[in-house]
């Protein structure tokens, strides 16, 4: 009983990471024998590699994930909705034809929902291991540069100085995107746009204003449903396309991170002979509230597609009553009411989680950020010119403005509230055509204009890790620099003693 408690209360839980940067290790361990060169070991790691998950079911899981997000997953969702728009021409007034993109998005939207919660957790959980990754060799550094320091053979140097030191070892920047890659973080940039959320809910309000010249009708209300329901299968699809490229994007300039750090590090440990390994850092679990714990337990059962699971079971149970309903209007609405509730609650769900764990991801890097200048202090170096994320646009505030008022904890709670209202509105009603179109339509405007802000958010957040690896890449290449330089001096000066 006690193990079947444990499982139940496992989703939710965040653990703390702890990480050690793996020890570049020195064959020849002679202090200040520049003449011999850097040796190194065939054992050395000094490769960025995503960490294996252990269970097959985890692997197997990111591989379809990993699918989801891939080019032909999204153009292939493009020529559908492009089929579905071009057999309006013929079928437009049938109500069939608007149900069918209805009833097809609220099922793809409870998958993507699983796939994009997952993407989300998986990123959050390298990301962290990577921070620690960094602080842990940071460490080290830091005590290797203070051993060279204190032997008064190393020199302290200004900010400009270090910030004009050359090297040709590396490449002088990091990976750049691919032209489709560009072109896909541009059309992320216009989609996340405050204006375009603007335009969103312009378009809602010219809807709402035919109502009453459509007499409120129930074929008015599927003309929304219909529009919301094809933008939101579009944008589900971009999304998981554009997290999963930028995902790859980071991870080639995380291996570019990963040989500079570790080069610095065998640098280091040549001309100071220091064998002592990289200690181990500790990124403990951040605190939670209540509410935002029970946030978190329905997105891991969500991100382990449990929700896809039960929607199986709920699909193959809608087949089955399908001719006691005569397969009517009722029933291809029962579908769609019910995935479309639910995943009316996944988006404010996801937009909490993004939002949170991007904090969360945010206060580690500051850490890693402060790590480095206390290490560059050490040498002198007490202040950095270096790039900053643009957020003091009027456009860019009321962007993380809104952002933060849609992920808030009581959002969440207040749209499970909406949620519960919606359905006692439609049992009052009978669960008539109108009663479920009215648990229709409400959440699939409520779920684009969310997800539209959840592009919104991955911009913002994708921009500050982006200036974030681009620093830590930049210090490092200098700081390689500034170990080569100063060790062809001491050799010079070795040779001339001699």
């Amino acid at each position: 009983m006690e193990r079947v408690f444990r499982i139940l209360r496992a989703p939710g839980v965040r653990h703390g990471v702890e990480c050690a940067a793996p020890t570049q290790v020195v064959l020849n361990t002679e202090p200040c024998n520049q003449e011999k060169g850097f040796d190194i070991s065939v054992e050395n790691i000094n490769t960025y590699t995503v960490t294996t998950k252990p269970r097959v079911l985890d692997r197997w899981l990111d591989k379809v994930v990993e699918a989801s997000g891939s080019e032909f997953v999204y153009f292939t969702f493009i020529i559908a909705l492009l089929t579905w728009a071009f057999l309006g021409i013929p079928f437009g007034q049938s109500n069939t034809w608007q149900l069918t993109i209805s009833d097809s998005q609220a099922i793809i939207n409870m998958v993507f929902d699983a796939f994009l919660m997952r993407q989300q957790l998986n990123s959050h959980e390298s990301l962290m291991v990577v921070a620690a990754c960094l602080r842990s060799r940071t460490t080290s550094h830091k005590r290797m540069l203070n051993q060279l320091i204190r032997s008064g053979k190393y020199k302290k140097v200004k900010s400009t100085q270090f910030q004009e030191l050359q090297q040709t070892d590396f490449e002088s920047e990091l990976p750049a995107e691919n032209w489709l890659g560009r072109i896909s973080t541009a059309v992320s940039t216009f989609m996340g746009h405050i204006v375009t959320v603007f335009g969103f809910w312009v378009c809602i309000f010219i809807w709402i204003g035919f109502g009453k010249y459509c007499n409120w009708s129930d074929t008015w209300q599927l003309y929304i449903n219909s529009s919301t329901s094809a933008l939101m299968v579009f944008i589900l699809a971009f999304l998981a396309n554009i997290r999963e490229r930028h995902t790859k994007y980071m991870t080639r300039c995380l291996e570019s991170i990963w040989k500079v750090d570790a080069a610095l590090e065998l640098r280091l440990r040549t001309v100071t002979g220091d064998n002592i390994e990289n200690p181990a850092v500790l990124i403990p679990a951040h605190k939670r509230s209540r509410i935002q714990r029970a946030i978190d337990y329905y997105a891991d059962l969500v991100g382990t597609l449990v929700g896809i699971m039960i929607l199986i079971f709920v699909l193959v149970v809608w087949v089955a009553i399908g001719p006691a309903l005569h397969f009517n209007a009722n029933w291809w609405l029962l579908i769609g009411t019910y995935a479309g509730l639910v995943g009316l609650n996944d988006g404010f769900v996801l937009r909490n989680v993004c939002t949170v764990l991007g904090d969360n991801e945010n206060e580690e890097f500051a850490h890693v950020e402060n790590s480095d200048m206390d290490m560059l202090a050490i040498i002198g170096v007490e202040k950095l010119d270096e790039e900053r994320v643009a957020d003091n646009s009027l456009t860019c505030r009321i962007s993380i403005w809104v952002g933060n008022i849609c992920s808030h904890e009581q959002t969440v709670v207040l749209g499970a509230i909406t949620i519960l209202g919606l359905i006692i509105g439609a049992s009052a009603m009978k669960w008539s055509v109108t009663g479920q179109l009215l648990c229709n339509v409400p959440p699939s405007i409520i779920e684009s204009f969310f997800t539209i802000i959840l592009i919104a958010g991955h911009n913002i957040g994708e921009a500050k890790r982006r200036v974030d690896l681009h620093n830590l890449y930049l210090r490092r290449l200098k700081l390689v620099s500034y170990v080569d330089t100063l060790a062809k001096v001491e050799a010079v000066e070795q040779v001339e003693e001699k």
